[in-house]
């Protein structure tokens, strides 16, 4: 997931005009001015850290939180003495509410994404690929072709864990199929996660804007699937056709768990509903959602409370009920009544928060002029193909969020071909570097030592083969004019 840049913003802001209000009435014009200097500087800064993450264990949301704070500080102290402090105030009222309905969403979504893990779900089915005995290079392939078709539903980061532990538990000390095959996952799943409006942040704020409709967003799966086939195709000859270690592992849904699957898709179903039908926001129609696996949890716990009662068996007891501690909640022998809001609690909100620090952060930035330079450079002098091409590269270095919010914030006037081709780029270039998407640190963490930055690194060409190829696809079938 990954910005636009950094670079960009700094070229920019020496060319800038000089202070006032912008033409539309709607932004300041400090790009030359000591303040917006300053807040750049603090926004790269704060950048970098997120960046270094993985050698501090400085969690991402840290810096770009207080970054964001800084800048708005900022701007309201400029605001202030210049009798502009309710401008100011709609601005930031506007950046925070874009938040909010992202936020919300994306913490329903998680806590469904939970629930299904805590009711072995995703154990299941990795028990189920593990004990079939496929060959490794099956397993390339099945692990891929499930992370391209999964993702788009669960999304990219909650894929690449469950795919990745699949190979590791497989893959045993073979560390060149460990590798390769967690390459492949990490391009399948960013890839399937561009055809869809919840297969990643980036392509959920695309919908949410109702900059795309949400079948419009199933003309990228063709390009998607080529973004993921061609470096795959290539791989697969690098991959020993041998079996691999025995291993066995058995796991049973618990339950309620397909029920929760399909109270999931009941939410989605509603939060598209509620999007082309009746022209409310998404979010509403998901928080609508949420309350169905609310009633279904009290379902749970009613029945795990009579289980007890009637002293069932620890064996029946841990299918219908959930592990955990005191502090999960009423404990009920080894086990706790199943509580949806310890799924909330479980959410990313690393993740969560990091996004309001992007948000707030590249939305000052915005309000400070610098978005509107940079719309101008990209968009008008490069053209609209060029500068998108350029936001996927942009993505596998730094983070496509805060370049789709700012892509998003600009607003340049493109085709909806155009719009699509960024929802691609933004979505399948941070394959090309393991440090480029969610999918790919998350599994640097998972297979420490044995899928690395530099073992990624020696198949970018292959994968900027798969994403210049997905890119012309695009603009073929979908006759999109350059």
């Amino acid at each position: 997931m990954k910005t636009i840049s950094i670079p960009l913003f700094m070229i920019v802001s020496f060319l800038a005009p000089t202070v006032g209000w912008a033409a539309d009435g709607h932004t300041l014009d400090l790009t030359s001015h000591w303040l917006g200097i300053t807040a750049l500087c603090i926004f790269a800064v704060s950048y970098l850290f997120v960046m270094a993450e993985e050698f501090t264990h400085l969690r991402k949301s840290k810096p770009v939180m207080l970054a964001a704070g800084v800048i708005w500080g900022m701007i309201g102290w400029y605001g202030s003495t210049r009798g502009m402090s309710h401008d100011i105030e709609q601005a930031i009222r506007h950046n925070f509410l874009e938040y909010s309905e992202l936020m919300l969403f994306l913490l329903v979504a998680m806590t469904y994404i939970n629930a299904m893990d805590e009711r072995n779900v995703f154990a299941s089915l990795r028990s189920w690929l593990v004990n079939k005995a496929f060959s490794l290079r099956q397993l390339f392939w099945i692990t891929g072709v499930l992370s391209f078709f999964i993702s788009p539903i669960a999304d990219n980061l909650t894929t690449a864990l469950l795919m990745g532990a699949v190979v590791m538990a497989v893959g045993g000390s073979n560390v060149r199929f460990i590798s390769i095959a967690c390459i492949n996952i990490v391009i399948a799943a960013n890839a399937g996660g561009a055809f869809s409006p919840f297969g990643d942040i980036t392509t959920l704020m695309v919908w949410q804007k109702g900059i795309v409709e949400f079948k419009e967003f199933f003309a990228l799966f063709i390009p998607s699937a080529v973004n993921f086939l061609v470096p795959a195709a290539i791989m697969h000859f690098a991959i020993p056709n041998t079996q691999p270690d025995d291993a066995t592992e058995e796991v049973q849904l618990k339950i309620g768990a397909r029920r929760i699957m399909a109270l999931f898709l009941l939410t989605i179903v509603t939060a598209v509903s509620f999007h082309q039908f009746l022209h409310l926001p998404p979010v509403i129609g998901m928080l609508t959602g949420l309350s169905y696996l609310q009633f279904f949890g009290y379902y749970l716990k009613k029945r795990c409370d009579r289980a007890h009662k009637r002293g069932a068996s620890e064996e029946e007891l841990s299918l219908i009920c959930s592990e955990g501690s005191e502090e999960d909640g009423a404990k009920i022998g080894n086990v706790v009544s199943f509580d949806v809001f310890n799924k909330i609690a479980r959410s990313e909100w690393d993740t969560l928060l990091f996004f309001y620090g992007v948000v707030l952060a590249v939305g000052g930035l915005g309000f400070l002029g610098y978005l509107s330079l940079t719309s101008e450079l990209m968009y008008t002098q490069w053209g609209a193909t060029p500068a998108n091409v350029a936001v996927g590269i942009l993505s596998a270095v730094v983070d496509n969020i805060p370049v789709m919010f700012a892509v998003l914030t600009m607003s340049p006037e493109m085709s909806q071909g155009q719009w699509l081709l960024v929802t691609l780029t933004a979505g399948v270039g941070g394959s090309m570097l393991s440090v480029g998407s969610a999918a790919g640190v998350a599994l640097m963490g998972q297979a420490r030592g044995m899928y690395t930055f530099f073992g990624h690194l020696k198949w970018t060409p292959v994968i900027a083969l798969g994403y210049f190829a997905s890119i012309a696809v695009h603009m073929w079938i979908n006759e999109v004019p350059y």
